[in-house]
C-alpha cells in the first residue's frame, strides 16, 4: 500500500530492471527513543520478509543516506531512484543531500505516498485553517482515494542478493536513550496494524463520532502508531473503513475529516511555513497576543522534570502525562488540556512549546509528526497538537484572558462537564 514503491515497481518492470528496496538507518533521530526505534526496527523485519517472497531485495544500510545511498547507487549500477515524502525538515533535507550527492544521469524521484492528496497538489500554498483546505482536498478525492494495485512478484532477479541483517546487532548500535521502554499494548508492523484497523471497525466505529472526546471510552482508532511509522496507509484505513458508511455514516464522515482533512491540514502547515515547531509560526495575532501576556504572573511554574515526572498539583494533568509516558499515547482530547496547562505553567510561550514538543516527541510513539507539531491526531478525535494548543495555529482568538491572551482556554472544571475525571485519574494514578 504504498505510491513511491508501486511507482518503483512500475519503472523497474518497463525498463526490465531488478527492484531493490533500501532503508537508511540513522542513529538518531530528533528526540526518538527506543520505544520508537524498536517499533520501526521490527516493523522493517516484516516488510524485509515481504520483500523476499516478492523477489525483491531489501537492504538495511546503517547511517545517514547521503553518506550510504548514493556509494550503494554507484555499486549497484542502479538507474533511478525514487523516495518517499515527509514535510519535515530534517527528512526533506535528507533527500537533499542525496539530490546533490546523486550521479547525474540518475533520476530521482518524490513520490509523496504519505498523505492521500499529495500535498503539493492539495494546495500551492499554506492553509489558514480546515476549512480553507476541505474543498480541496474533497475535490481531489474521487481522483486520489482509490484501491492500490498489487506489488507483484518481481520477474528481474538482481545480479547480487542482499547482504542478510543482524537486526539485534542493529537493535544494538543504536546511539539512543534506551530509559523509555517499549510498550506492550501495540505489536509492530503491518499485520498487527491490519488487526486493529479491523477491532476499530468492528468494535470502535460505531461509537467514533459520540464518544471520541471522552477518555474513559473505548471509540478511538489507536492506528496513530502504525500510520505514523507507514505500516498501515492511511488510505488502506480510509478505504476499509468507508466500506461501512451506509451502517455508520455519522462516524464514517466524522473519522473521514480527522484521518484527511485536519491530518493533511497538518502536512500543509510543515510544507508550506519552514517555522512549524516554533511560535514564529504562529499567526501574527497569536504572536502578538503571547507576546503581550508573556510576563503575566503564572500560578504556577514547574520545570520539565517535575512535568516530565507527572508530579504537578493537577492530577488530571499528571494523569494525561503518565499516560503518555507507559503507554506512548495520550487520549486526543486531554493531549490539548496537557499542552494549554503547559503553557500556563511555564515562563514564557517559547519555553512551553519547547517542553511540550520535547516530551511528546520522546514518549509518543506518533511523536516527531506533522500531527504533533500541530495538527489533528490520527486516531481521531478532538485531540490537536502542540502549536494548535499553545499558539492557535488553524484556530480563532477568544475572549482575551490572563497568560493565553486570546488563545482558546481549556480548564478543569470544562473537563469535569466533559467526562468523569476521576475515573481517568484513578486508572492513571502514579504507582498504579
Amino acid at each position: 500500500d504504498n505510491w513511491a514503491f508501486l511507482y518503483a515497481q512500475r519503472l523497474a518492470l518497463k525498463q526490465e530492471l531488478p527492484l531493490h528496496v533500501c532503508f537508511c538507518l540513522v542513529p538518531k533521530f530528533l528526540d526518538a527513543t527506543i520505544r520508537h526505534y524498536g517499533f520501526m526496527l521490527r516493523g522493517l523485519q516484516e516488510v524485509a520478509e515481504e520483500c523476499a517472497e516478492l523477489n525483491i531485495p531489501f537492504h538495511l544500510l546503517l547511517g545517514y543516506a547521503k553518506d550510504v545511498l548514493p556509494a550503494f547507487v554507484v555499486e549497484h549500477g542502479v538507474g533511478g531512484l525514487v523516495t518517499d515524502f515527509c514535510p519535515l525538515r530534517l527528512p526533506r533535507q535528507w533527500v537533499e543531500d542525496v539530490r546533490e550527492r546523486l550521479p547525474e544521469d540518475v533520476p530521482f524521484a518524490q513520490v509523496d505516498a504519505h498523505n492521500i492528496v499529495p500535498c503539493w497538489i492539495a494546495s500551492p500554498k499554506q492553509e489558514y485553517s480546515a476549512r480553507t483546505i476541505r474543498g480541496k482536498i474533497h475535490a481531489q478525492l474521487p481522483e486520489f482515494l482509490t484501491e492500490f494495485p498489487p506489488v507483484i512478484r518481481h520477474p528481474y532477479p538482481p545480479s547480487h542478493p542482499a547482504e542478510p541483517i543482524a537486526w539485534e546487532a542493529c537493535y544494538s548500535s543504536l546511539q539512543v536513550d534506551r530509559t523509555v521502554k517499549e510498550v506492550e499494548w501495540a505489536t509492530p508492523g503491518k499485520a498487527a496494524g491490519l488487526a486493529v484497523l479491523q477491532s476499530f471497525i468492528a468494535e470502535r466505529l460505531k461509537s467514533f463520532s459520540s464518544h471520541r472526546n471522552d477518555p474513559n471510552k473505548a471509540a478511538l482508532s489507536n492506528l496513530s502508531p502504525w500510520l505514523h511509522f507507514g505500516q498501515v496507509s492511511t488510505q488502506r484505513a480510509i478505504l476499509e473503513v468507508q466500506k461501512h458508511r451506509g451502517k455508520y455514516k455519522e462516524s464514517v464522515d466524522a473519522f473521514v475529516e480527522e484521518a484527511v482533512v485536519r491530518r493533511e491540514l497538518a502536512e500543509n502547515f510543515c510544507y508550506y511555513n519552514e517555522n512549524y515547531d516554533s511560535v514564529q509560526g504562529a499567526y501574527d495575532w497569536a504572536q502578538t497576543t503571547l507576546k503581550l501576556h508573556a510576563k503575566d504572573k503564572r500560578p504556577f511554574l514547574y520545570e520539565l522534570q517535575q512535568l516530565e515526572q507527572g508530579t504537578t498539583h493537577d492530577p488530571l494533568w499528571n494523569a494525561a502525562q503518565l499516560q503518555m509516558v507507559r503507554e506512548g499515547k495520550m487520549h486526543g482530547f486531554l493531549r490539548m488540556y496537557w499542552a494549554k496547562k503547559i503553557l500556563e505553567w511555564t515562563r514564557s510561550p517559547e519555553e512551553a512549546l519547547r517542553f511540550a514538543i520535547y516530551l511528546n516527541d520522546r514518549y509518543e510513539l506518533d511523536g516527531r509528526d506533522p500531527n504533533g507539531y500541530v495538527g489533528k491526531l490520527q486516531d481521531g478525535g478532538t485531540g490537536w497538537g502542540c502549536l494548535w494548543s499553545i499558539c492557535g495555529i488553524h484556530d480563532q482568538g477568544w475572549a482575551e484572558r490572563a497568560i493565553f491572551g486570546k488563545i482558546r482556554y481549556m480548564n478543569y472544571a470544562g473537563c469535569k462537564r466533559k467526562f468523569d475525571v476521576g475515573q481517568f485519574e484513578r486508572r492513571y494514578a502514579p504507582g498504579t
